[in-house]
């Protein structure tokens, strides 16, 4: 029995047109998920925000904004978002860190910044992604995409909870449950591209550098980098792989923990000169580096 035909659209149909568009949509909203936050200048801040820092807030530069939001690593219960009334005004918050999500964080995001713009002080939203409407936006509709982030890093959860309130005793727990699991954490100032943060992980220290460039030119030029012999920050340092996430590559190095955040920021910047270097090395790679692409490749860890 041959199969029918009656579900296959005439290429010139109105139905054939819907389905290459809805076609097109899925493959857009595809593209947008594998790297949600390209194209906004605070994209590997919000990476690290969204992945590995554990305290910290930063307020988003919104147009025309009704009242200011604050994105934070993560808000208590792990909700999306709230808003805090303050005799100063009120102030919406909207966390990176959530315990439900879409998979795609910039469009929870746009859901939770708008939904923190009208909300009553005193409300939270437990899910963006439960939220979202057909109309809802990016991320990338609301905040200026020029715009990079402000960060306080706080090494503790007490911010939490504002000044003048007393907490009840299941915030008070929670807050000091929170404390208990924290790692101290800074950022590395170096001018150079993407976000490099310093953590303290009790043996040992790290350092993960969020990079904007494209990853497969990342991966070449970093195995460039370690055939040379080069892959490293120096004394008291050793390259310890890559972790990929939302469209980009992380290199991350264990640390000497002796020595402060601060004093890795010239070696940083070393680093960044001799990568800016291979990535613009045009000629193919050589043997040893191919060798040395295939032993970073198996050094890479993929967070989802």
């Amino acid at each position: 029995m041959g199969k029918s035909k009656r579900n296959t659209p005439k290429p010139d149909s109105n139905r054939a047109q819907r389905l290459a568009e809805r076609r097109a949509a899925q493959e857009r909203a595809g593209a947008a998920a594998t790297r949600p936050f390209q194209g906004l200048a605070a994209e590997c801040d919000l990476v690290a925000f969204r992945e590995f820092v554990p305290s910290a807030t930063a307020e988003l530069t919104i147009p025309d904004a009704k009242r200011p939001v604050r994105l934070a690593t993560v808000l208590p219960g792990a909700v999306a978002a709230l808003v805090r009334a303050a005799e100063s005004g009120d102030t919406g918050f909207v966390a990176a860190q959530v315990q439900h999500g879409s998979g795609d964080p910039a469009a929870d995001l746009g859901v939770a910044v708008r939904w923190a713009q009208t909300a009553e002080p005193g409300e939270s939203l437990a899910s963006a992604a439960a939220a979202a409407q057909d109309d809802s936006p990016r991320l990338a509709d609301l905040i200026d995409p020029d715009a990079a982030l402000d960060i306080t890093v706080h090494q503790d959860f007490g911010w939490w909870i504002p000044a003048d309130v007393t907490p009840d005793p299941q915030v008070a727990v929670a807050v000091e449950r929170a404390n208990g699991a924290i790692l101290p954490t800074a950022q590395v100032e170096v001018d150079a591209p993407g976000a490099a943060w310093w953590v303290d992980a009790g043996e040992k220290a790290h350092l993960r550098w969020v990079r904007p460039e494209d990853e497969d030119d990342l991966m070449r030029a970093l195995a460039r980098i370690h055939a040379a012999g080069a892959l490293t920050l120096g004394e008291g340092s050793r390259f310890a792989g890559t972790l990929r996430t939302h469209g980009l590559l992380i290199p991350v190095f264990d640390l000497d923990r002796e020595r402060a955040p601060e004093h890795w920021a010239p070696a940083c910047a070393a680093f960044d000169t001799s990568l800016r270097a291979a990535l613009a090395e045009g000629a193919p790679l050589t043997s040893g580096d191919r060798r040395a692409r295939d032993y970073l490749s198996a050094r890479q860890l993929t967070l989802r």
